[in-house]
């Protein structure tokens, strides 16, 4: 029997291998590739690479780390997590394993626009699609930006990146907006286009992402998806964790969830969606993880 089971190998799932690794303690660390951080084509708020980091480079040195301390990435995917006792059992496409504690680390999967993938990785390559103004809000400084989103989360997000440039257009993604008056009121004053959709026919036009709207075909330096997001908390809640409405998993200050012995950090938990905090989360799990075991069972060299 694990110690622990990672189920997730992005910034969280690998930070939190690092530190159980070096608390002496056996772990497994189940990966399905698909963490969003690889999406990343460099990233320039992570503390610590002054010219910027790749989201796959980042996971890579992040790996080699946790590698050096004994943890080994096992490519499975997790179908479901049963309680058993004090313990758990993990089920994976390939077989079962028993654990005393799991971390979820599993992350969110963000809501694309009806880009076909020929169009939409070099774009998000070349940064003329983002989908983080947090991360890279810096990066579209006074260029040309268009949202694509409605209601109150899209106008939340034009109005976060109008703070960035004075040029914000907000498109809405199938026909008409979606907005209140209070909503309106707030772009207008900001002095935010607003454009009818339905949004089509993609297309990179030189250094710009082209799209047909209702408004006619219109052209971006950097165009934000505020779509949402799925929020890949199944497998906590279906083994009994709590969950806020749109599903991201409640946690305590140490990062336990509803159901003893099960922990969740990073972009499944609700909070700040950023590399930093999932390892700031991920590193406090890790430590309760740890002080948890010690508590059933004295750790001993």
């Amino acid at each position: 029997m694990d110690d622990c089971i990672i189920i997730g190998a992005g910034p969280a799932g690998l930070t939190a291998a690092i530190y159980l690794t070096r608390f002496h303690l056996s772990i497994r660390l189940f990966d399905s590739n698909s963490s969003r951080a690889a999406m990343i084509p460099c990233t320039h708020n992570h503390a610590g690479y002054p010219d910027g980091i790749s989201g796959k480079d980042l996971l890579r040195l992040m790996r080699v780390q946790a590698e050096k301390y004994g943890a080994r990435r096992e490519e499975k995917k997790v179908t479901e997590i049963v309680p058993d006792g004090d313990n758990f059992v993990v089920v994976t496409d390939e077989g079962r394993f028993a654990a005393r504690t799991v971390l979820l680390a599993t992350g969110v999967v963000n809501h694309r626009p009806h880009i076909l993938p020929e169009v939409h990785d070099p774009a998000l390559e070349r940064g003329l699609l983002r989908y983080c103004p947090i991360c890279d809000g810096y990066e579209v400084t006074d260029k040309r930006v268009g949202v694509i989103g409605t209601g109150d989360h899209g106008m939340r997000e034009a109005l976060f990146l109008r703070g960035y440039t004075r040029d914000v257009t907000l498109i809405a993604p199938e026909a008409e907006h979606l907005l209140d008056d209070a909503c309106g009121a707030k772009l207008a004053e900001a002095g935010i286009v607003r454009v009818n959709g339905p949004c089509g026919n993609w297309a990179i036009e030189g250094d710009q992402l082209a799209l047909d709207t209702a408004g006619g075909r219109m052209a971006f330096d950097s165009v934000y998806p505020a779509l949402g997001s799925r929020i890949r908390s199944h497998l906590a809640v279906a083994a009994g964790a709590r969950a806020s409405d749109e599903g991201c998993l409640e946690v305590d200050d140490h990062q336990r969830t509803t159901v003893p012995g099960l922990f969740a950090a990073g972009d499944v938990v609700k909070g700040l969606d950023q590399i930093s905090h999932a390892m700031g989360e991920a590193g406090v799990a890790a430590t309760t993880i740890r002080n948890l075991l010690s508590e059933r069972q004295p750790i001993r060299r």
